[in-house]
């Protein structure tokens, strides 16, 4: 899964670098009457926008995976931004060097050659600041991207942008909650600031099965998450159900690193509810894709019946009537129908375990 998602990564960083050269080929040439001397048509033109797009995307690709997979990524986000930057620009550079050393090389003294080339007619050349001016605008315009992604998810920002739920509109949503055991008493022992770092390195933890199984984050909310997916697509290979065991599964796996830090391992239970939901953009300042339905009631009581039940996970009856998967890895158990808090009628639920 992990290399399936970078191959995305690269493919959406190649086209869109594509596609921001192929917009700086048109307008550096569009206006000039004749082609550059080494252009025989308009089709090398747009040879030369896919060969740049294919290596800035590439090094636009390499610098997020250094930065994801190395320290950097603790540091302030401009530095981050500045790395990438700098990356971009010294790997291009190093191309232009090694191509024309490569068609310089039968030339005799060829190394002198170079550098006079490189300093009197690229560097200081106006067309190569202005690449460089645009190489630099383009990288950051895909940072700030990039990080808006992060922060709202990708597929609200998409949606965000073509405005898809400036209407409200209904759909099928199945929602995961997730909520810390017992951090009332966390909270009280370690203190806000640890207690923060505590939620800080749990769900650090949560973003890669997250993605694993295709699923959004909705919202954080202390230490308590909200995921979602479109309904059809949660019930595929019981992603619903994943997410919580591998979580679970890497908080174990991370003992040691909690017991030296806050003498525990932090537990979650979660549960799990579908159904039909109302999606819609609320905000001017901070817009944010808001989802209205009683179904979410619904989700929080039942995650309340998880202690009184003694079930770590609990599915409502209509989530697991959607479920039909013959290779599940999970044995439901059907406890009965259960009077919810604040709800006039019971609802059949279900304890969900690992085989």
């Amino acid at each position: 899964m992990r290399t399936r998602r970078q191959a995305k990564k690269l493919l959406f960083a190649i086209l869109a670098w594509a596609i921001a050269m192929a917009a700086f080929v048109f307008f550096r040439y569009a206006q000039s009457p004749e082609l550059p001397q080494w252009a025989v048509g308009s089709a090398d033109l747009a040879t030369l926008a896919i060969y740049m797009g294919i290596i800035f995307g590439s090094l636009h690709w390499m610098s997020n995976l250094i930065t994801d997979f190395s320290a950097i990524n603790r540091l302030p986000y401009i530095f981050s931004v500045i790395f990438k930057g700098l990356f971009l620009l010294l790997g291009a550079t190093t191309l232009a060097y090694m191509t024309q050393f490569l068609n310089m090389w039968a030339i005799e003294n060829h190394m002198s050659t170079l550098r006079q080339m490189l300093t009197a007619h690229i560097l200081y050349s106006p067309s190569f600041q202005a690449l460089i001016v645009y190489l630099v605008v383009v990288r950051v315009s895909l940072a700030f991207v990039e990080q808006m992604a992060l922060l709202v998810g990708p597929r609200i920002l998409l949606n965000i942008g073509l405005g898809k739920y400036h209407k409200p509109r209904y759909e099928q949503r199945l929602f995961l909650y997730l909520d810390m055991v017992a951090s009332t008493t966390h909270a009280e022992s370690l203190g806000d600031y640890r207690f923060s770092r505590l939620i800080q390195d749990s769900f650090s933890l949560l973003s890669e099965t997250v993605t694993n199984n295709e699923a959004e984050i909705y919202r954080y909310m202390g230490d308590a998450v909200l995921i979602h997916w479109p309904l059809e697509e949660g019930i595929v290979h019981d992603r619903c159900m994943n997410i919580y065991f591998e979580f679970s599964q890497q908080l174990s796996w991370q003992r040691r690193y909690f017991e030296e830090h806050y003498g525990f391992v932090p537990k979650f239970k979660a549960a799990a509810h579908c159904g039909q939901v109302v999606a819609a953009v609320v905000g001017v300042q901070k817009q944010e894709i808001s989802f209205f339905s009683d179904v979410l009631n619904t989700l929080a009581r039942l995650q309340d019946q998880c202690n009184p039940l003694g079930q770590r996970m609990l599915i409502s009856g209509a989530l697991a009537g959607r479920l039909d998967n013959p290779n599940s890895e999970y044995r439901l158990s059907h406890l009965g129908p259960v009077k919810l808090k604040g709800k006039q009628h019971s609802i059949e639920v279900f304890g969900v375990s690992p085989l």
